[in-house]
């Protein structure tokens, strides 16, 4: 009997460890530790990249100028605002032009809450830029087809070329907000989906993809009284999607999936870039100063334009006026 138990000892010693594979992470309970190293790592990030911008400002003059900060308890006014962008979107321009002609590729995602300012923020960037270098990208619902191919594929699809700026009015982060709280998609694909879109992102950042993230914050009472502006106003109720309804009823689910989508997405390469936006024209000068601050840039002195003399009409005769269909003089 003594020499059994050895034995059975000795099996138990020598016998082969299992140890149990891990299961998948739980995309709400994440590590950490690790949440807090990354969040050192972006913190100081951030720092250099301030550092870096103020530099770069002070060596070749170029950014706009800081005017004196209004007092961050009211809304900005109107005159302040417009005086601010005009002056920002003459950088915007130059950075276009510095992207056109250095090739190159930059990505801005634009996510955040309904109502918080996102497609406003949007047009405000857009509006001075060359639409064939500045590109708006709001993809609608995916077809049947595009259901079964790789989450990111039609995302792939829209990415820029050299020298080009995409713009996109929500992105792949849909499956980590709506699809993943509205139930689109299965709790599986939404755990690979937390896994994957980390590496996705540090993918296209080794391409040379610039990549930049920016989340909208609105407070709730905020966001209640743009709710009750579309209402009121014929040309927003479209604005006002079945899905924008139904959210207010999910309002805690769309919190916690946020969490979970900062805690995986959050990373050092492309860090989440918050914007307090209860005050949208406030929101949109910050956005577009952060934009220029992030991508060093200068400005491209170009050959002077000159325009040469109008081609005399030698002998041309226009048609007469009454053989043309004009629009009605209504005003």
């Amino acid at each position: 009997m003594k020499n059994f138990t050895v034995a059975k000892h000795e099996h138990r010693r020598h016998a082969p460890v299992r140890r149990r594979m891990p299961g998948p992470p739980d995309p709400v309970d994440f590590n950490k530790a690790a949440v807090a190293a990354a969040a050192a790592v972006v913190a100081r990030e951030r720092t250099l990249t301030r550092s870096a911008a103020k530099a770069h400002a002070a060596r070749t003059g170029q950014g706009p100028k800081v005017a004196r900060r209004p007092d961050p308890g009211k809304k900005l006014d109107v005159r302040f605002y417009l005086s601010q962008l005009a002056e920002l979107n003459v950088e915007l321009v130059r950075l276009q032009e510095w992207i056109k002609a250095r090739g190159l590729k930059v990505v801005m995602l634009f996510e955040g809450r309904d109502a918080a300012g996102k497609g406003g923020a949007i047009k405000t960037i857009s509006a001075p830029l060359n639409p064939r270098v500045c590109r708006v990208v709001a993809l609608g619902t995916p077809t049947d087809r595009e259901k079964t191919q790789w989450y990111f594929q039609r995302y792939v699809a829209q990415l820029p070329a050299a020298g080009e700026m995409v713009l996109f009015d929500r992105s792949w982060y849909n499956r980590a907000g709506v699809e993943h709280v509205m139930g689109f998609c299965t709790e599986e694909e939404y755990a690979e989906y937390l896994r994957s879109c980390p590496e996705f992102e540090r993918m296209l950042l080794r391409s040379g993809i610039i990549l930049i993230k920016y989340w909208f914050s609105v407070g709730d009472a905020e966001q209640e009284k743009r709710f009750q502006d579309r209402l009121a106003d014929p040309t927003k109720h479209w604005k006002l999607s079945p899905m924008d309804v139904m959210s207010r009823s999910k309002w805690v689910e769309y919190s916690r999936a946020k969490d979970a989508m900062f805690s995986a997405t959050d990373i050092p390469e492309a860090p989440w870039w918050v914007v307090a936006a209860d005050d949208k024209k406030r929101a949109r000068l910050n956005v577009i100063r952060h934009l220029l601050s992030v991508i060093p840039y200068e400005n491209i002195v170009e050959p002077k334009i000159e325009l040469p003399p109008r081609q005399a009409e030698d002998g041309y005769v226009r048609p007469p006026i009454f053989s043309q269909h004009f629009v009605p003089d209504e005003y």
